[in-house]
C-alpha cells in the first residue's frame, strides 16, 4: 500500500470537496464489498459528516446496514478501469477483491478495509436516518478516521504531481475526468 498519513478531522471535507468519484467499501460477518459512488460529498466540519448514496439493491448497501460503517475511499486515474469494474459488476456474483484485483487493508477504526493505492482514505460510521436511507438511498455518516497520500496531499491541500495520480469524476457510460490544475483567483 502507498503511503499514508493522518488527516486531521477538520480538514477531512478538504478531501472531497472537489467531487471525485469514490469507491465505497464495507464489510461485515466476514463478507467484504467495493462499489463505485459518484454520488458523494463533504458535508459538515466538526465534527466532519459525508453524504453518499448506496442503493438499496447492492452488497454493499446490505453490509452497511448491518455494520453502520463504510470506508470513502478516493481513486487515482491509474486506477479508473479499476473504478469501473467495481461499478458494473455485483459484489453478490464475484469477490471483487480477487476478480478485479482490488488490494485492501485494515482501516484504523471501522471494519471495512481500506483499498489500495487510492489517494484518500475516509473511515465512516453511518449517523442512523431511517427515512432517508430506505425514501432515498441517501446515507449520513460521522468521518472518525481520515488519511492520504502524503505524495498528492499535504498541508491541507491537494498537489497532484503527475496525470495519474489524480483523482477521477465520473461522467456516463465508462467516460471519466481527472482533476485539472489548481488555480488561484
Amino acid at each position: 500500500m502507498n503511503a499514508r498519513v493522518a488527516v486531521p478531522l477538520a480538514k477531512a471535507y478538504r478531501l472531497l470537496n472537489h467531487g471525485p468519484t469514490v469507491l465505497v467499501s464495507s464489510a461485515h460477518a466476514g463478507r467484504r464489498n467495493v462499489m463505485a459512488a459518484a454520488w458523494n460529498m463533504a458535508l459538515d466540519f466538526d465534527p466532519p459528516k459525508v453524504a453518499v448514496v448506496i442503493d438499496k439493491a447492492t452488497l454493499t448497501r446490505e453490509l452497511v446496514d448491518a455494520s453502520g460503517e463504510f470506508v470513502l475511499n478516493v481513486p487515482s486515474r491509474q486506477q479508473a478501469a479499476l473504478t469501473l469494474a467495481v461499478g458494473t459488476t455485483s459484489g453478490r456474483e464475484t469477490d471483487k477483491f480477487s476478480g478485479v484485483d482490488a488490494g485492501a487493508t485494515a482501516a484504523s477504526l471501522v471494519g471495512a478495509p481500506l483499498i489500495e493505492g487510492c489517494l484518500a482514505w475516509l473511515e465512516c460510521r453511518v449517523i442512523a436516518e431511517p427515512h432517508i436511507q430506505q425514501t432515498y438511498d441517501l446515507f449520513l455518516a460521522e468521518v472518525v478516521a481520515a488519511w492520504a497520500d502524503p505524495a498528492v496531499f499535504s498541508n491541507g491541500r491537494w498537489h497532484f504531481p503527475d496525470q495519474q495520480r489524480r483523482s477521477i469524476h465520473y461522467l456516463s457510460g465508462g467516460s471519466f475526468f481527472a482533476t485539472g490544475d489548481a488555480f488561484e483567483v
